[in-house]
């Protein structure tokens, strides 16, 4: 069975949408022992760092999200979560990822709505995806870009697409919403086993 995390960011409805084409089993819970005893966890989000981290903290999701051992993937908001610090609202975040979330600068059209490419791609998530597939995403945070960096986009600067640290993944990118190739990455995911 696959946990996705019920907290205050909207967006488990599409990702279950999306598990359910794929065939998968799946319950939207915010309870962390239905969460700890999942096979794999999806912790999705749209919205805002502060609100959602306080949300986390205030139900103990926070330190139930930093327990788990078995595959989990963030997406979107959920990657920025599980990184140390979000510049928006000066947010201490999860701690997983070993990198800042930093506000686009205002040079350019904020946010990044739309359609662009990976690039750099590697890891286990992204078996199969191309040089320069294209994505959905919708941000005007991005996490910068470090060692557990497994894809980058390119939207004023470059950024973080794709995290992994152990049994942590992450895509910025929302793949519930990137067609053919989003569903090639959920698949991915689906088959992921650790040893």
């Amino acid at each position: 069975m696959i946990a996705i995390i019920k907290y205050n960011a909207g967006n488990a409805t599409s990702v279950s949408h999306a598990l359910r084409r794929l065939g998968g089993t799946y319950k939207i819970t915010d309870r962390p022992e239905e969460i700890e005893a999942a096979d794999k966890v999806i912790f999705p989000g749209v919205g805002e760092a502060s609100s959602a981290m306080n949300y986390l903290k205030k139900t103990g999701l926070d330190q139930t999200i930093r327990r788990l051992q078995q595959p989990v993937l963030g997406i979107c908001l959920g990657l920025q979560l599980l990184c140390r610090k979000s510049e928006e609202n000066d947010t201490e975040c999860l701690g997983i990822f070993d990198t800042d979330v930093r506000r686009f600068p205002a040079k350019g059209i904020i946010p990044h709505i739309g359609w662009n490419s990976l690039e750099n791609i590697r890891g286990n998530l992204m078996d199969g995806i191309t040089q320069e597939s294209d994505v959905y995403f919708v941000h005007s945070y991005y996490a910068e870009l470090s060692e557990q960096t497994k894809a980058t986009c390119s939207y004023l600067l470059p950024f973080s697409a794709v995290l992994q640290k152990d049994n942590f993944y992450a895509t910025q990118f929302h793949p519930e919403k990137s067609g053919a190739v989003g569903q090639g990455i959920l698949e991915n995911f689906l088959k992921i086993i650790l040893r």
